[in-house]
């Protein structure tokens, strides 16, 4: 049994005054299939990069396996794919590989042909197959299924359930269900391993929360009341005090000897409250540090009597002349939430980026209904550059919502006058999330909205959606979100 043993880990980016994180220890059975999940931008990427050796650090990182990362990077993908193979697993026989393609229900003629014309997902299983055919070594697997359809996003599950030894990054809930055996939690003030999948870790997650939630709720009702029992006792305790001078009409004076007895035994007592009341702040300050809060997000749809919003009959989408899948009839009416479904390069974004005007070629008919005003996500994030506040006027957002939409879902202070080539692929999607609901619009056409985006903000969205009924037309590859969202379901077919 391999080990990797991580004991207090502090680390931070150089010119930050904020560590990422600080003296951390956890160890790691390199048998597992661990899920290492967290809120963008909490430093997953940064412990993957940590476990490689490619950041200074305090602390030590004790392990005895060789650890490599996905995706690979290949430098001259100009390359015939077996030579790629070769070169990453250099002891590969021909036959593992084509078994292990097998296990991936891929083709194994693409092993000839150009790594440049293969598809992402022909990609990333080639990288795949080639790092765990290396052998003796302990994978960190990032954001695998990002684009995949769900035909080969079930492909990868499939192949994965027959490994051991990895740490996966992914926001995709029934992937981390059906793949995980253990959950690796990057939290606000801890790192903490648990036995189990996703759905457990939630649960337990949950009841942790909750309790912690009502534990608070108990602690600072009884702070209250000794506060009040408190300062009663210190009243209580000066009155009797002023009485050992007080005169009565019989010229007579009170037993000082008996009040000062009764006066100290009421500041004792009020001493003994005074620590009741430290105590239940020491438990309480102790409490809901590391409990997310999932703030509601808002969307303000425009309203509209026009009806349908969007009709297509009998459409293709072309590529060369050619058509990418069969045609197909549909109405965008108010309130429909349309998912679109189908394999990877058969069309799905081409069909948005019609909708939303764009010059794409097809066949049959398609109408937009005049006036309708449009919200739209674009699945890539490349073109996203300068800071936010220029973003803000360029789209003529209102600051203030497009801020506390950013705000509920994990940014910063620190993120907000960050340059957005600088943001990770989540954070960048947020933007495009948040720029889009704090829009108003008859019809949001969302194309792969989450993307990189971390699990606690995918229920937000979700939310959301369901709370404020936007008529919403998407292509996603997350069947949780699909199944809670979608109203209607096109599926593209050859």
């Amino acid at each position: 049994m391999s080990l990797i043993r991580v004991n207090n880990l502090t680390f931070s980016y150089n010119g930050c005054y904020n560590n990422i994180f600080r003296d951390v220890s956890f160890t790691i059975d390199t048998d597992w299939k661990l899920g290492l999940i967290g809120r963008n931008g909490k430093g997953k990427t940064t412990l993957l990069k940590l476990l490689q050796g490619k950041l200074v650090y305090t602390g030590t990182i004790a392990k005895n396996v060789e650890v490599d990362y996905f995706p690979f990077e290949i430098v001259n993908k100009d390359t015939m794919t077996i030579e790629i193979v070769y070169e990453i697993a250099p002891n590969a026989e021909d036959w593992e590989i084509i078994k292990e393609l097998n296990l991936l229900s891929t083709n194994p003629e693409i092993l000839y042909r150009n790594f440049n014309s293969l598809s992402g997902g022909e990609q990333m299983k080639i990288l795949l197959i080639s790092l765990f055919l290396k052998g003796n070594n302990f994978l960190l697997i990032d954001e695998p299924t990002n684009h995949l359809d769900t035909d080969t996003k079930n492909n990868l599950i499939c192949y994965l359930e027959k490994k051991k030894g990895f740490i996966l990054v992914s926001h995709d809930r029934n992937f981390l269900d059906k793949v995980l055996n253990h959950i690796l939690s990057i939290n606000h003030t801890n790192i903490e391993i648990q036995q189990g999948n996703f759905s457990s870790w939630k649960e337990n997650k949950d009841k942790q929360d909750n309790f912690e939630i009502m534990q608070n709720k108990k602690l600072q009702k009884d702070i209250n009341r000794l506060n009040i029992s408190s300062k009663n006792t210190m009243q209580w305790s000066n009155e009797v005090e002023k009485t050992k001078s007080k005169k009565y009409n019989s010229e007579s004076t009170i037993d000082k000897g008996y009040i000062g007895h009764k006066s100290a035994k009421m500041m004792k007592k009020s001493k003994v409250i005074v620590q009741r009341i430290e105590k239940a702040i020491d438990e309480k300050t102790n409490l809901l540090k590391n409990i997310d809060k999932n703030e509601s997000l808002k969307i303000i749809p425009l309203e509209s009597r026009k009806s349908p919003f969007i009709l297509a009959n009998h459409l293709q989408i072309k590529y060369n002349e050619n058509a990418l899948f069969s045609p197909i009839s549909f109405e965008v009416t108010n309130g429909d939430r349309i998912a679109i479904l189908g394999k990877n390069g058969i069309g799905k974004s081409s069909i948005l980026k019609l909708i939303i005007g764009k010059e794409i070629h097809y066949n049959g008919k398609i109408k937009i209904a005049n006036d309708v005003k449009m919200s739209y996500v674009s699945q890539g994030t490349k073109y996203l550059k300068g800071n936010l506040k220029i973003f803000t006027q360029e789209n003529k957002l209102d600051e203030s919502i497009f801020k506390a939409m950013l705000s509920k879902m994990g940014f910063s202070k620190l993120d907000f006058d960050s340059d957005m080539e600088n943001m990770s692929e989540g954070q960048k999607k947020k933007v495009l999330i948040a720029k889009s609901i704090s829009e108003q619009a008859n019809v949001y056409i969302w194309d792969e909205p989450l993307n990189y985006i971390d699990i606690l903000t995918r229920i937000q969205i979700e939310n959301v959606i369901l709370t404020y009924k936007p008529t919403l037309i998407f292509v996603e590859h997350d069947e949780t979100f699909i199944k809670k969202v979608a109203t209607k379901i096109i599926k593209l077919e050859k």
